[in-house]
């Protein structure tokens, strides 16, 4: 339905076309509807919500809502947090509520613990990026006893000056127990 405003208006006039009102604006040149909101149906305490919005309204958001997807998720693309580790006395460990995705550039030969996983029935995947310092030292890396690897073998390290080897780690009971798999060895 095209509505034929009157031509050469100017500012403060209404025009009014099935049922609807229209001021005309002469700041903004255009016509914009009388009683916008006559068919909202928000209290005044509703609507002041929206007044207290700011620019900040992510980090507001963020604070606010903590919901969790029980149904499927589709999303069009997906990012991990990423965080490096470093080991102090022989000990590394992984917490896995800061991140999914980690990196070690061993320094020494390390005993890696796995912190903070989720509860027992929430599945949860990290990856650990281990890379050799560029002297070649051969370190080693020990696993926590709870983690499963194919044939009960613990994979061995690729020894040469700044190899990289990626390892995978799943639980779904809590960190009970984890399975380990070699996504990749001497990569550089």
């Amino acid at each position: 339905m095209a509505i034929n405003f009157p031509g050469s208006p100017t500012n403060g006039d209404t025009y009014s076309y099935g049922g609807k009102t229209w001021t005309y604006d002469g700041t903004a040149t255009k016509w914009v509807p009388a009683n916008i909101l006559s068919d909202v149906t928000a209290t005044a305490v509703e609507l002041n919500y929206v007044d207290g919005v700011t620019s900040a309204i992510q980090t507001q958001l963020d604070a606010k809502v903590t919901a969790d997807v029980t149904g499927e998720f589709i999303a069009d693309s997906y990012n991990e947090t990423y965080a490096a580790v470093t080991s102090t006395g022989g000990a590394s460990v992984i917490d896995c509520e800061a991140g999914n995705t980690f990196s070690h550039v061993l320094t020494e030969s390390t005993i890696f613990g796995f912190n903070n996983p989720p509860a027992s029935g929430t599945a949860y995947t990290m990856s650990i990026e281990i890379i050799q310092d560029a002297s070649a030292s051969g370190y080693t890396v020990t696993w926590p006893a709870s983690v499963d690897f194919p044939a009960a073998t613990a994979p061995t390290l690729t020894a040469t000056a700044s190899a990289v080897d990626v390892f995978v780690f799943t639980t779904r009971d809590g960190g009970t127990n984890w399975y380990g798999f070699t996504a990749g060895q001497a990569l550089a």
